[in-house]
């Protein structure tokens, strides 16, 4: 769904400041659109929604930045992302907490997608993993946790 048919579902008029991040977000959203077209030939079926992912995470980022960490944004203007699921609420919940400020999907950090009922490798620290290169299989992070 575009970010203009998101706009109109909401049937009221974006807070004052969007246009300063439209364009942005009208970006994201371009890049979400060729993710999702690119071809999936020769990747593993899991590789196929690793940029997605990373899109989503990025919109969402950007979003929770602006409004938590350079407060460029008022709570209308972020209450209006959050409402109209431009950003993904939930994952920024998450990122308000300690040990998950730079958590990559809400996938990883849950029991039940794994085998041994823990936690996902990329939340592991790198410091604990030696010199091996690890890819998270829900996301393809490598290394969330710091």
């Amino acid at each position: 769904m575009s970010l203009a048919t998101k706009i109109r579902r909401m049937r009221k008029p974006p807070p004052e400041g969007w246009e300063l991040i439209e364009p942005t977000l009208e970006e994201f959203e371009g890049k979400m659109r060729e993710a999702e077209t690119d071809p999936h030939e020769g990747k593993r079926k899991t590789e196929t929604l690793w940029p997605i992912l990373r899109i989503h995470h990025q919109r969402s980022r950007y979003i929770y930045d602006l409004y938590y960490k350079r407060e460029a944004i008022s709570k209308q203007l972020y209450q209006f992302c959050l409402d109209a699921k431009i950003v993904d609420a939930q994952l920024i919940a998450k990122w308000k907490k300690q040990g998950y400020e730079n958590l990559c999907c809400l996938r990883c950090i849950q029991a039940r997608d794994t085998n041994y009922g823990t936690n996902c490798i990329c939340r592991v620290p790198k410091s604990k993993l030696d010199a091996r290169v690890v890819e998270c299989v829900h996301c393809g992070c490598r290394g969330c946790s710091g």
